[in-house]
């Protein structure tokens, strides 16, 4: 036998819910609770900011591949650190700009008091480094700045993975609890009853995975293409020490 209170809260919950027999995901949102909407706005803004970093990264990527691959072939064809040094300005997105431009400051830094240039092999006075070990340290400095540059905003694609399946769990237990309230309080386990609370915990569990599922995948092929690009600065900075190496000790 129903209490007159808690008739009066079922007329509301049967008022609250979404008509039978349909399923309209914005209307189980609009009825659910504040606490569930709040993880879902939560949920939302961390999907937008992931699929927002994760176009950026990919748009940024292949502009620091292609722009990669001419600056490698620049390096190779010229005789003289002075012409690489010329076109650094017209590619800006590589990482190599950096660590070449660190290397070359470094001997250029050296040769100071003998007033020559780092430009082999087309330098008769043919400059002596003074300390190979002191190159190769602003290499492996300039190094490290660019690949944190490469790595910039992509932790956060991490943190979203890990983060929103449990915010999404948070909204689940919210609406499971929603749900048994509304059983102890009507004392009817009528679906009519449950099936609100449930819809808005099966919404949060389904909107965490919509968030994190793109973002662990992003964030694991972007740190695939850090790590070849970082190979690729390894590589760069060792011929560069071996040219140094070559034409100036």
């Amino acid at each position: 036998m129903y209490t007159l209170g808690a008739f009066v809260l079922a007329l509301q919950v049967q008022d609250a819910a979404p008509p039978a027999g349909s399923f309209d995901v914005l209307e189980v949102i609009r009825h659910s609770t504040l606490i569930n909407q709040a993880v879902l706005a939560v949920l939302v803004l961390f999907s937008i900011v992931s699929w927002a970093i994760i176009l950026f990264k990919v748009v940024e990527y292949r502009k620091v591949a292609r722009q990669t691959n001419t600056f490698l072939e620049v390096f190779r064809k010229s005789s003289k650190f002075s012409e690489v040094n010329a076109v650094c300005g017209s590619l800006p997105e590589t990482p190599l700009v950096g660590v070449f431009q660190a290397g070359y400051a470094e001997l250029n830094a050296q040769f100071r008091l003998t007033g020559t240039q780092a430009n082999p092999p087309a330098n008769p006075a043919r400059p002596i480094l003074k300390s190979l070990d002191a190159v190769d340290r602003a290499l492996i400095r300039a190094a490290t700045t660019e690949v944190g540059k490469l790595e910039k905003r992509v932790t956060f694609l991490a943190t979203a993975a890990s983060v929103s399946p449990y915010i999404g769990l948070f909204g689940t237990v919210v609406g499971i609890m929603v749900a048994f309230n509304r059983i102890g309080a009507t004392g009817s386990t009528n679906l009519a009853i449950v099936a609100p609370g449930i819809s808005e915990a099966l919404i949060a569990t389904a909107m965490g995975l919509f968030a994190a599922i793109p973002a662990v995948l992003a964030y694991n092929h972007f740190t695939h293409r850090v790590k070849e690009f970082s190979a690729t600065l390894d590589d760069f900075a060792l011929e560069f020490l071996n040219i140094a190496e070559r034409n100036f000790t």
